[in-house]
């Protein structure tokens, strides 16, 4: 994805307008992928020096009988439009040297309560 601005004004802006709560911190998700193990690997590895939290890569399959590596990077913060930016932008860059694919990020949605219903994220 291109713009990486107007897609986090536009999901933040969603966020928001469906009571989701301004002041909460969020888990953002940051999706990476991949169909070779290593490549994904060292990636992952040095998202996690830069201090984000990494899952444990999974193998997906696709319909069409293909498959890949995925995980996400995340970390905890606000619903800062500019940071956001900012680390799609660097995360995607991190990726483009590692060969792999960066597909985007998301969230969940903070109501009062805390309960949150994960968000539309990824678009490429």
């Amino acid at each position: 994805m291109e713009n990486w601005q107007e897609f986090t004004e536009d999901t933040i802006a969603a966020l928001l307008e469906d009571g989701s709560d301004p002041d909460a911190l969020y888990t953002i998700e940051h999706h990476f992928y991949d169909k070779d193990f290593n490549q994904l690997e060292k990636l992952a590895v040095e998202l996690f020096k830069l201090g984000y939290e990494v899952t444990d890569a999974e193998e997906v399959e696709f319909e069409d009988g293909g498959s890949a590596w995925v995980f996400d990077a995340i970390r905890e913060q606000s619903l800062d439009v500019d940071a956001i930016v900012i680390d799609a932008v660097r995360l995607s860059e991190l990726a483009q040297k590692h060969k792999v694919e960066y597909d985007g990020w998301g969230t969940y949605f903070e109501g009062e309560d805390g309960e949150g219903d994960f968000d539309e994220d990824d678009e490429e």
